[in-house]
């Protein structure tokens, strides 16, 4: 490809609604174009890139024992509804009315369709197990569209779904796909970390996330050196317990113009992990009182699952009011009529501050079950760094990431509702056991940008890069300069390299910097001071130095480079 005839132009400067480091530069190096929030256009360099790691899962997938399929963008809601997930997903789910006033959904992920499919055509014990995919457009509502290509509502995903006899066959199906992921991630050239994660709306009995680490990743990842991994929504530690006290009678206390935790805890000249904090929600339309120790957080997603809640947001105050609720001053001491889910750090002490449910006043001595009860008792925190290791005792720590891959074990819930059953043997019926595994590829670019860059550009690895190599020169209107460059171009695509040929009457420092932009892994220069000595200048993206390569040698010298 000539650069001359290329759709698209770099720019120099940051586009103001950038707001990642990849979606920056994606938009700098003229990979892709947004059209409307979370939508986006993948322009020739930006979807040579899709289609190398299109090509990867492929490869991986159909090794693996996959058959690829395509299903409709467009479903009847009639199967979300028969699964319940219609509400599950909520307001990500893209509805549409068609000329006969039936409602139609736009797909944001295959499991109904793909679980119909199977129900007719799967009917013995004899067609298992099944491995199912396909590589499509999948649209989803998201409230934020932000990142570029890390959170979009229009994306690309590769979705396998695994169907067994039973929980064993499910296991070996998900330990298949679990493989040809860190397969793909390898082949891609980038770096992944395998987390334990919730199932979300998706739903299922068990799920894994493939993170990788990034500075800018929008996931905080717990993790310990023991080998322990998840995501902050599913990770769980031992917590320091408070202090024991004595148990004292309640006693009120004067907390004028105090609120917050911190003001309360030091006004009080107490730690906060003595105090108590109240957090309102909305659970599907009704009012939640959450009790929680006042140095932990509350884990929503914890939360959302306990109460089995389709939509899960925090109380407006005008909502708090309504209830009769002194916001500031709140505790579950003596409140009536309210739903009360207390965290299990709860009962980790006595003595504990909470709320007088009065203006300006708090109760000290305050103990579970004796001053007040709650309706749920269970874990709902956040864990943190520098926690206990549930499982070693060890030490937490954290890092960012994004999520590049979702593996579940689905069970049996989808194909229970949908009637994909088979016969054993004996000719009794069974429900078909399903696994599902998803790669979002545009988010999968993205991520390996944020792991592979620096103040220059995009940094690409080898496998996934538009090109291998950028081929430029230098004083170009100098005739033997194009001669040696269009013999060489040649030579290069004759040999099935893949190049780039910036064949613009450019200065060499705005090819230089478009290289760096770019991110093409090696760059191939002919100027006159290299034609002296009749060779070119070779510098790889990664590298400082550079080295004069004789122009007999350069194909066999970039091939060695490039499979290397």
């Amino acid at each position: 490809m000539r650069l001359s005839r290329l759709l698209t132009k770099t720019q120099r400067e940051i586009p103001a609604e950038a707001d990642t480091i990849s979606h920056q530069l994606l938009l700098r190096a003229g990979m892709i174009q947004q059209l409307a929030a979370g939508v986006y256009t993948y322009l020739p360099l930006g979807w040579r890139v899709l289609k190398k790691i299109e090509n990867i899962i492929r490869d991986e997938m159909d090794k693996a024992g996959g058959q690829e399929v395509s299903m409709p963008v467009l479903q009847p809601i009639e199967l979300w509804q028969k699964t319940g997930r219609d509400a599950a997903f909520g307001e990500g789910l893209f509805t549409l009315k068609d000329r006969k006033e039936r409602t139609l959904a736009l797909g944001p992920t295959h499991e109904e369709v793909v679980t119909d499919l199977v129900a007719r055509q799967v009917k013995s014990y004899r067609d298992l197990p099944q491995l199912v995919y396909q590589i499509q457009v999948k649209l989803r509502d998201e409230p934020r569209p932000r990142g570029g290509l890390i959170r979009v509502r229009e994306f690309i995903m590769k979705d396998l779904y695994s169907f067994d006899a039973d929980q064993v066959g499910l296991d070996k199906s998900y330990n298949l796909m679990l493989q040809a992921y860190q397969n793909i991630y390898r082949r891609c050239g980038l770096k992944t970390m395998l987390i334990e994660a919730d199932s979300g709306a998706i739903g299922g009995k068990a799920s894994h996330e493939f993170m990788l680490i990034a500075d800018s990743g929008e996931d905080e990842v717990i993790f310990c050196a023991c080998g322990y991994a998840a995501n902050a929504e599913k990770a769980v530690s031992k917590r320091k317990q408070a202090e024991k006290g004595r148990e004292l009678p309640l006693e009120e206390v004067s907390t004028p113009g105090r609120e917050s935790i911190e003001d309360v805890a030091a006004f009080l000249g107490i730690p906060e992990s003595q105090t108590l904090k109240a957090v309102f929600y909305i659970a599907d339309g009704q009012l939640v009182f959450v009790v929680i120790r006042g140095d932990i957080g509350v884990n929503e997603i914890k939360l959302k699952n306990l109460l089995g809640a389709a939509e899960l947001r925090l109380a407006r105050e005008d909502e708090v009011k309504a209830a009769g609720i002194v916001a500031g001053s709140a505790s579950p001491l003596g409140l009536k009529g309210l739903k009360i889910v207390a965290d299990e750090s709860v009962e980790s002490g006595a003595g504990f501050v909470a709320g007088a449910n009065k203006p300006g006043y708090h109760l000290r001595n305050v103990m579970r079950p004796r001053d007040f009860k709650a309706d749920v008792v269970a874990d709902i925190a956040l864990a943190r760094a520098g926690e206990e290791c549930v499982k070693c005792g060890g030490i937490l720590s954290a890092v960012n990431g994004i999520e590049v891959g979702h593996i579940f074990k689905l069970g049996t819930f989808l194909s229970e509702s949908l009637g994909a059953s088979y016969t054993d043997a004996e000719g009794n019926s069974h429900p078909i056991v399903m696994g599902s595994y998803g790669i979002g590829l545009g988010r999968l670019m993205a991520a390996a940008i944020e792991q592979n860059h620096d103040e220059k550009g995009i940094i690409w690895p080898m496998p996934i890069a538009p090109y291998q190599v950028y081929l430029c020169t230098i004083k170009q209107e100098e005739s033997a300069i194009t001669e040696a460059a269009e013999k060489l171009y040649k030579e290069f695509e004759e040999a099935g390299i893949e190049v780039l040929f910036d064949d613009r009457l450019e200065s060499p420092g705005v090819k230089f910097n478009d290289a760096d932009l770019l991110g093409i892994p090696l760059r191939a220069t002919v100027s006159p001071r290299t034609l002296k000595e009749n060779a070119l200048e070779l510098k790889k993206r990664t590298e400082k130095d550079t080295e004069l390569v004789p122009l007999n040698e350069a194909v066999a010298r970039l091939k060695k480079i490039i499979e290397d």
